[in-house]
């Protein structure tokens, strides 16, 4: 057993989106004791912190303290900032890195807490900051966590994977009693846990709209699983981390939760939704509908097989009927587990 941690917390953080998830983390380093500027694009979620002390557009209901600074100057968010923390959603997530490169330091920790895959690049969110903010440090958070279960206190515990001592540091600035953030450095694997997690929670979902059973739900997530885990060894992550908390963890809560936006999403498909009226404007963000294209191509690039994740896509995309997709699985070649 590894020594504890004795790094320093970094005394202020920036968290760039104030979301439902940006501000729930905005709210884990407040109470882990630090200070906290929470950037918002919205200006109206700037003023209602600022007048009423909660996001009531994002995520209502909760107080949150006086040393989180709601803020619309991207600047002033950076400002002093020992690690700022990325919560735009993957597929804008090049163009806020390039954003934040052009005015926070360089050197400094930006830590991914989106979970994708960038569609038409099939880049893995690490390999999206080497690219539009090369010269800072690339950090991952994430792991199996809704933002309301967090913001209200329920124990939850994630990933921070980073070179390893700021990994450390990562984890001492945001633990406290019902936060428990564990230390990695395997950053591939915790990003491509967090990404491929969606694709396979909208399976599930579908599986359990069309009502095809909790056995075939079971066995849906554990073929997931060993796809995942084909394409993570592939691309050097190490299976220790893929069975841990941002990768079979995540896909667990991901992929059996109606609290999760995807596998509601993959439960209103089964039941016969248009994938259009789904995706009109308003509704919840499901990533994994860009994210189970992106998953396919990077696949493709490894000569990774993913039969269940290229289903999904294809059903995503109308290529593919669900009837058709249940048939497609289940008469694929018979073969060895």
């Amino acid at each position: 057993m590894s020594a504890p941690s004795k790094a320093a917390a970094y005394e202020k953080i920036g968290v760039i989106g104030a979301g439902a998830w940006g501000t729930s983390l905005a709210l884990t380093a407040a109470r882990a004791g630090r200070k906290v500027s929470l950037w918002a694009r919205e200006p109206e979620v700037v003023e209602a912190i600022r007048k009423t002390g909660e996001n009531g557009i994002f995520l209502p209901g909760i107080a949150l303290p006086e040393n989180i600074t709601a803020t619309g100057d991207l600047a002033e968010a950076v400002s002093g900032a020992g690690a700022l923390l990325m919560v735009p959603p993957a597929q804008h997530l090049r163009s806020a890195l390039s954003a934040v490169a052009a005015v926070a330091a360089k050197g400094t920790p930006l830590v991914v807490c989106a979970k994708g895959i960038e569609r038409g690049t099939g880049k893995i969110v690490t390999e999206v900051i080497a690219e539009a903010a090369p010269g800072f440090e690339p950090a991952i958070l994430s792991g199996p966590s809704f933002a309301r279960d967090s913001a209200v206190g329920l124990p939850t515990a994630v990933t921070t994977a980073a070179r390893m001592d700021i990994a450390e540091r990562l984890q001492a600035s945001l633990s406290h009693a019902t936060f428990r953030p564990y230390a990695s450095d395997d950053l591939v694997g915790v990003a491509l846990g967090g990404a491929a997690k969606n694709v396979y929670a909208i399976a599930t979902g579908i599986v359990d709209g069309m009502g095809l059973g909790e056995s075939a739900r079971a066995a849906l997530l554990a073929r997931s699983f060993a796809e995942l885990t084909r394409l993570g060894i592939a691309l050097g992550a190490r299976s220790e981390t893929l069975m841990g908390l941002s990768g079979l963890g995540d896909l667990v809560l991901t992929a059996t939760s109606p609290t999760s936006r995807n596998f509601h999403f993959g439960q209103e498909v089964g039941r016969g939704r248009s994938i259009a009226s789904l995706r009109e404007p308003g509704k919840p963000l499901a990533e994994g509908v860009e994210t189970a294209p992106a998953l396919v191509t990077r696949a493709a690039a490894e000569k990774i097989e993913l039969p269940i994740a290229e289903t999904v896509a294809n059903v995503l995309s109308g290529a593919l009927p669900l009837d058709g997709a249940i048939v497609r699985l289940m008469t694929r070649p018979l073969k060895s587990e």
